[in-house]
């Protein structure tokens, strides 16, 4: 009989497994350190030391103020978003992080210039100058605007859908889709008052809620989701869980939903019938779900078209656009997604696009799926858009 505590894995091996843990620790200590060198160390190179001139005391405080933030950023992401989440730590970080993406981005095209400047024969400081009165300029003008656009009620985006086989009395059938609402530690719920309000002005058929509601748990989130509740359809509302979910509650988030009236599509469907002729409405979990640990969940698209009559038109609820490809095979008419935020904050939508097939509009994969990627109604992290607009949209399927 073999002892319990005896094990058939090697001493080696098992000495060996707090090592490597250590060393990916390290590894990802330096990946983090390098990128936030680079985000702080771009912009104080640029405004203060490449060729400036500045005086000494210009100099030594802007050198103060961005160690200051070098040191606070880490931090206090890590304090605002952790466990406890004080959500004035975390504002302040996400602002924090959003004021260093703008300046880095500018100081690097303020280089181009840089060089452009040199070209032209201009001469430091002068030419140096330029380029910093200019980085610090552009990146505020940016900053408020990015705020506003960030905080205002969205415009709403109309696009016609054409759909092969839909049935005559679903014609002009109208779909109003809100995700990435990202109820977070800024308090939003008179701008989430403000959006239900909107989406009711348009008397749609269906509403749909495409994931990442919050950021938090419905106990902390459900003064802004709150809402919700009063959003009118004359058909269906129907949400299904973004990644966020997955960071906090995703069952306490479809609970809630299901709870003030909501259908939660958690990998399954329901018939929208309207003039005689009927659409099936699926949804399925996020695509990161199945990795999180939440016990039953999992992105199933079999499970979810599970029992529906296959000659119909399906629309189909995925929070990720890169979800796509399986509802593609599976021969989905139209899938709608969020996630991406259209960027949010230029140029982020190009490292975007390097994860997800689409960054914003409507798309066609293989003879018969369509996709359409929502900007996003709200934002996460940084309360800024810039050059990627919020929005609520209207989709008006039409028989194709």
């Amino acid at each position: 009989m073999r002892d319990p505590e005896v094990t058939d894995v090697p001493a080696d091996v098992v000495e060996d497994r707090p090592q490597r843990r250590g060393r990916r620790k390290w590894r990802r200590t330096a990946i983090v350190s390098a990128i936030l060198l680079l985000l702080f160390g771009v912009p104080w190179w640029t405004l203060l030391l490449a060729g400036t001139a500045w005086p000494a005391p210009v100099v030594v405080a802007g050198t103060l103020l961005f160690a200051a933030a070098f040191v606070a950023l880490p931090a206090m992401l890590f304090l605002g978003h952790g466990r406890s989440r004080p959500d004035w730590i975390a504002a302040t970080a996400d602002a924090l992080l959003g004021v260093a993406w703008v300046l880095f981005v500018w100081s690097v095209l303020g280089n181009i210039a840089r060089l452009v400047l040199w070209l032209a024969g201009v001469d430091d400081p002068l030419r140096a100058r330029v380029v910093a009165v200019a980085v610090v300029v552009v990146a505020v003008v940016l900053l408020m605007w990015g705020y506003a656009e960030a905080m205002r009620v969205p415009r709403i985006r109309t696009v016609d859908v054409g759909i092969a086989g839909l049935g005559r009395g679903l014609d002009g059938l109208r779909v109003a889709m809100i995700t990435d609402t990202h109820y977070g530690p800024i308090d939003r719920a008179k701008w989430s008052a403000a959006v239900v309000g909107r989406v009711n002005g348009l008397g749609a058929d269906i509403v749909c809620h495409v994931g990442d509601i919050a950021d938090g748990t419905v106990a902390q989130r459900e003064r802004q989701a709150s809402p919700l509740a009063d959003v009118t359809a004359t058909s269906a509302r129907v949400y299904v869980t973004g990644n966020h979910e997955y960071f906090s509650e995703a069952q306490g988030w479809l609970d809630y939903m299901q709870r003030i009236g909501w259908d939660a599509l958690h990998n399954r469907h329901i018939v929208v019938e309207r003039g005689g002729d009927r659409l099936v409405v699926a949804g399925v979990d996020d695509a990161t779900a199945k990795a999180s640990g939440a016990r039953g969940h999992g992105a199933d698209l079999d499970a979810a078209l599970a029992g529906a009559d296959r000659s119909l038109p399906v629309l189909l609820l995925a929070h990720q656009p890169k979800q796509v490809t399986r509802a593609a095979r599976a021969g989905v008419d139209l899938q709608i997604s969020g996630h991406t935020h259209g960027g949010q904050i230029w140029p982020f939508n190009f490292l975007v696009r390097l994860e997800q097939p689409v960054v914003q509009g409507l798309s066609r994969h293989g003879e018969r799926t369509q996709l359409y990627t929502s900007r996003g109604t709200g934002f996460w992290g940084p309360p800024f858009r810039v050059f990627a607009p919020s929005e609520i949209t209207l989709l008006t399927l039409r028989r194709a």
